[in-house]
Parts: structure tokens; C-alpha cells; sequence
């Protein structure tokens, strides 16, 4: 269906199980729209002024059910972007481990804060919501990265106008009839599915205040550019080429299992997945050989196999960029270490792709410099530490890094010099809720989780009194 002017009124999904169309919605109007956003400000007026004990009650009861549905929602997250079914029921748990912490540390994340005694005055800072809050997230990680901001944004007192990615439609639903399930009031929690225009219509309303995005740097920057000129606060989680650094005195096993499965997880399409790693020369044969036995372990295949390891990707557009780079590498004079011949079910024109190891590679390459998002280990030589931080440094993007080393000491002061958001020893690819989540450079501004990004989601309002 189309729109006078030919634009789309309905967004399909194409499963990369097997390229069939497996969900269609009718996207929203321009009064759709509107009417949200009125709707989600109306509702604000009155879910500020509820108790932060009656907010807890209904995210904690839509989390039991959003949980009650768990083997249906893990059936469809491997539909609708192909990750092994084996393990989409991980990110629920993921989901509610962040989401009961959020709710465990919200009272004293939005505390008062009260001062010091001044002879003659009271002075203390509340934290109040902002508003109307719109949630952009991706679809590679659908319902994580939606929560980290969904739930203390309700906390806080804001109202949440999610949209999602068309890759991902039913986690909207699911996540919707969640809280409806657990009676949270109307307008307090909406979902919206929109063309690119009519969200660049929503994010620049005035009747808005808060945008979080996750995605890409190119759709961040399509984020700022509508929100130019409003004042909106904007949270922008974006792209990664994060590092990881072995040095000679690593425990080898642990690091080259920790090492691929950062780097395969959900087929390398994570913005905190390892895409480079630089190795001390003493024993980067040795770690090379471990890693390429690991990756020659995984098992490519149809998401919805149990014994699948390694899925396809999103799509066959993002399969061919991953091809591209690769044998742009290796025409340049990286050396692949993995034969594409031994995963059956990895086919040109499709989304399924063989994971590989790259050796040889250097700064000159796109697989070092340009973000992959797909199951390829980049390994460089390097013969320092100074070395290894030059390199780690040398990238446009900043979301994580990682040492792996047995002299924490030493590690420690490495991560002083690293240019990123996270640092990790001896693990990585993974968000700790007590921690922030932040960027630097083009992996982004602002930050979620931990008592800190509740502060991105209030506004302080000193009172300050005196005694007559």
C-alpha cells in the first residue's frame, strides 16, 4: 500500500532465515503521530506526581510479563534477525537482570540530594522527569537496548513513546503488552512504527524532550540534525570498533575463548563486539591457532536449529559489506585462516556467511579502520604495550576495549590511556547495569545504566530557602 505521494504505508520484515516476509505493519500517520505525543503529555501530567514505589510496582510487573512469554519471544527474535535459538532466550535474562537493578537503585539514584547545614537557609536539589521520552532502538539487540532506557525513564516519572527498528516490530508489541498487562495507566508507555520522514517528524516536536538513540553514526546524525534547534536532550549510542589487546603474559585459552566469542556472538553484530585485536609477537602463532580452532568449532546454520552456533546475518546486503571487506583484506595481504568451503551454508546472495580469522592485517585496511558488524577476528602483531595503545587509540570510534593480562597493575594503567567508554581485563562484550554505559568520539554521547543515567533522564531543580 502507498500513499498518494508513493511513499510506503506498511513496513514489511524479511526473515534472513529464509528471505520470506514475516511480519507487516501499517506505519503511522503524521496525526498518529501527533495524537501520541499529546497523548503521552497529557499522561505525564499525572504519572509525575505518582509515587516512586507505585512507579516501581507497575515496571516490575511488567517485567513478569514480559517473562512469562519467554520461549515465544526467543521463538521470534531468531525470526525476525536470525540469531541461533539456542540463545536468544539470553537476552531476557539480560533484560531483567538491568531492569531489576534499575528498579533496586532507583530510590536513591533519584533522591533528593540534601546539603549542608547553612545557618539560616534549607538548600537541597530535586531530581524531576523532563517529559515525553522517545526511545529509537535497533534490532540487533532488541529488547536490551530499549530497556536501558524504557524502564528508568518510567522510574524517573518521564512518559516513553518507543520506536523500533522494522527489522524488529513484535518486540514493540511484546513490549507494550507487557505493561498493559501490568496496568500501566494510558500514554504512558506508547509504540510507534514510522517511516524515516515521520520520525524525523516526532523527534523534532516541541511537545518532546528527551530523544534516545541507538543505531548507526550516519542515523545519529540524521537524529541531531531534527532535533536541531528544540533544546531536546539527546542520548546517542552508535557504532564500534573496539579493541582487544593479548598480552605475554595472558592466560591464552581464556583470552582467544573470551576473544571469539566477543567477537561472534550474535554474528559479530553487536556495537561492543571485539573487530580488532592486537597480539603480543612472543605468542601471537599460538593465539592465532587456538582462536582459528575455536571458530572452526561454530556450526552455521539455520537460526532455528538447536545445534546452530553461528547464524545469518541480518540481511545479504550486510553479508556482502562483511564479503567486501575481507577480500579487500586479503588482496591487500591479510591472511585468511579459515576455510569458507568447511560451513556448507555460507552462500554468496544470502545473509549466511563463514566466520573467518584475518592475520597480516594493518591500519590501511578497512577491517581495521571501518566498523564490520559481522563474524570476522582482525589480528594484528604488535611487539609493546606503547604499541598496542597507538593502535587500540588509532579509530574514529570509542565504546569498549579490552586487556587481557595477568598484571592488573599494569593493566590499569594501560586503561588510563585508552580513549573508550569501557574498559574490560580479561573479559569483554558485556554491559555490567552498575556500571555506565557511555562512548567517546563516534560511538557517542551521553550514558545509560548504573545510578548514573538516571541523571540523563531528570532534570535538578534547586530550592533555596531562607529563614526569616
Amino acid at each position: 500500500m502507498t500513499e498518494p505521494d508513493g511513499k510506503d504505508t506498511v513496513q514489511h520484515t524479511v526473515s534472513p532465515v529464509d528471505g520470506r516476509i514475516i511480519v507487516s505493519k501499517q506505519l503511522a500517520t503524521q496525526e498518529d503521530v501527533q495524537q501520541a505525543i499529546e497523548q503521552s503529555n497529557f499522561a505525564e501530567e499525572n504519572w509525575r506526581l505518582t509515587s516512586l514505589a507505585e512507579r516501581k510496582f507497575y515496571c516490575s510487573r511488567a517485567i513478569d510479563a514480559l517473562l512469562d512469554h519467554r520461549e515465544m519471544i526467543a521463538c521470534e527474535l531468531s525470526w525476525m534477525m536470525g540469531r541461533p535459538i539456542r540463545y536468544s532466550g539470553i537476552e531476557l535474562s539480560g533484560l531483567e537482570e538491568r531492569a531489576r537493578y534499575m528498579i533496586a537503585i532507583c530510590d536513591d539514584a533519584l533522591a533528593t540530594v540534601n546539603l549542608e547545614v547553612k545557618p539560616g537557609f534549607t538548600r537541597y536539589i530535586k531530581r524531576e522527569p523532563l517529559g515525553t521520552v522517545v526511545v529509537i532502538a535497533p534490532w540487533n539487540y532488541p529488547y536490551l537496548t530499549a530497556i536501558n532506557s524504557i524502564i528508568p525513564a518510567l522510574l524517573a516519572g518521564n512518559t516513553v513513546i518507543l520506536k523500533h527498528s522494522s527489522q524488529t516490530p513484535l518486540c514493540a508489541e511484546r513490549l507494550q503488552q507487557a505493561f498493559n498487562d501490568a496496568g500501566l495507566p494510558d500514554g504512558v508507555f506508547q509504540h510507534l512504527y514510522l517511516s524515516h520522514a515521520h520520525t524525523e517528524y516526532l523527534i523534532a516536536s516541541e511537545h518532546i524532550q528527551h530523544v534516545v538513540f541507538t543505531g548507526s553514526v550516519k542515523g545519529g546524525q540524521i537524529v541531531e540534525r531534527a532535533a536541531a534547534g528544540h533544546f531536546h536532550g539527546i542520548g546517542l549510542e552508535l557504532g564500534g570498533k573496539d579493541p582487544a589487546y593479548v598480552r605475554a603474559d595472558a592466560n591464552l585459552n581464556q583470552a582467544a575463548e573470551a576473544i571469539v566469542d566477543g567477537a561472534l556472538f550474535n554474528s559479530g553484530q553487536s556495537c561492543c563486539g571485539i573487530e580488532r585485536v592486537y597480539v603480543d609477537a612472543s605468542i601471537h602463532d599460538e593465539f592465532v591457532a587456538k582462536a582459528t580452532q575455536i571458530i572452526n568449532n561454530y556450526q552455521l546454520d539455520s537460526p532455528l536449529e538447536q545445534h546452530t552456533t553461528l547464524g545469518p546475518l541480518v540481511r545479504t546486503s550486510a553479508a556482502e559489506f562483511v564479503r567486501e571487506q575481507i577480500t579487500e583484506a586479503v588482496n591487500m595481504g591479510a591472511t585468511a585462516h579459515v576455510k569458507e568451503a568447511d560451513f556448507p551454508k555460507s552462500q554468496k546472495g544470502t545473509p549466511y556467511l563463514a566466520p573467518q580469522l584475518l592475520t597480516g592485517v594493518n591500519h590501511q585496511m578497512r577491517i581495521m579502520k571501518e566498523e564490520t558488524f559481522g563474524p570476522v577476528v582482525a589480528v594484528q602483531k604488535v611487539h609493546s604495550d606503547d604499541e598496542a595503545i597507538v593502535l587500540m587509540n588509532d579509530s574514529e570510534f570509542g565504546l569498549t576495549a579490552s586487556i587481557f593480562t595477568q598484571n592488573y597493575d599494569k593493566a590499569i594503567a594501560l586503561g588510563e590511556q585508552l580513549e573508550t567508554g569501557t574498559f574490560f581485563v580479561n573479559r569483554c562484550d558485556y554491559l555490567d547495569p552498575a556500571l555506565a554505559w557511555t562512548g567517546v568520539k563516534h560511538s557517542g554521547r551521553g550514558y545509560a545504566l548504573s545510578t548514573l543515567g538516571f541523571e540523563t533522564l531528570t532534570r535538578p531543580k534547586s530550592f533555596h530557602i531562607k529563614h526569616l
